[in-house]
Parts: C-alpha cells; sequence; structure tokens
C-alpha cells in the first residue's frame, strides 16, 4: 500500500514538474522581451523578403509573374523604409553609397554556369550544384 502512495506522489511531482512552465505567467514575458530586443527595422525586413522571394524563385516554388509582383511590392516598400532611415541619419554622399553597393557586389557569390546566386552563404550552387569558388577559407 506504501509503495502506491509513494507511486502516486512521484507521478504528480512529476506531472507538476512538467507542466508549470505551461500555466505559469514567467514564460510569455521571457518571449515578449526577447521578441522586442530582436525585431529588425522596416528596411531590414523588406530586405529579407527580397532575398527569401529571390530564393523561393530560384528553387522554383514562384512563377516568374508572382516573382515580379512580389518583387516589385517588396522593393517599393525597402525603397521606401530606406529613405525614411536615410531622412533620419545624415546625408551620405554619393560616392559613399557607390562603394557600399561595389561593397555588397564584391560579395555575391556567382555561380559559372548559372550566374549570381541570391544564396548569400552558399557553398554550392542551389541550380545545378557546381562548387562556388572561395567558400573555404
Amino acid at each position: 500500500m506504501s509503495a502506491l502512495i509513494v507511486g502516486t506522489i512521484l507521478a504528480l511531482a512529476a506531472l507538476t514538474f512538467v507542466l508549470y512552465p505551461l500555466f505559469s505567467d514567467v514564460r510569455p514575458h521571457r518571449v515578449a522581451v526577447r521578441a522586442a530586443e530582436s525585431e529588425p527595422s522596416a528596411a531590414q525586413a523588406a530586405i529579407a523578403a527580397l532575398r527569401e522571394v529571390e530564393f523561393d524563385r530560384e528553387t522554383g516554388k514562384l512563377s516568374d509573374s508572382d516573382y515580379a509582383k512580389l518583387k516589385a511590392d517588396y522593393t517599393r516598400e525597402a525603397l521606401a523604409a530606406m529613405r525614411a532611415q536615410d531622412a533620419t541619419s545624415a546625408a551620405v554622399g554619393d560616392d559613399e553609397v557607390e562603394a557600399a553597393i561595389l561593397k555588397y557586389r564584391t560579395r555575391v557569390l556567382a555561380c559559372p554556369t548559372c550566374g549570381p546566386r541570391p544564396e548569400p552563404d552558399a557553398a554550392f550552387c542551389s541550380s545545378c550544384g557546381r562548387y562556388l569558388a572561395g567558400q573555404c577559407g
């Protein structure tokens, strides 16, 4: 009889231990704080959406017509967010913008057969599978 009582008490303790995080009010607060700390800016979100659309098109998930519409929408959003960001920050000269564009283009990977790839950290081409040079240190 005592083994049954001890087993029941242990089972209830284990159940309480497992279910406590689901019913405690501490967990949602932590998630909300983390989300508020790591929320990207509007420009970063639009650029991430553009990258995702590029990737989806390259992998065959989007048709050309859907791609064109989404790219136009997200490009418009990104430009508006960047212009708003530029209005609040110091004015940047044309030479600095051009230098930033050239710096970005040097990081863009290109497959010898398929051309530029939308995946910034890819080691292999997503279309043909060829190794992209310059990935190993």
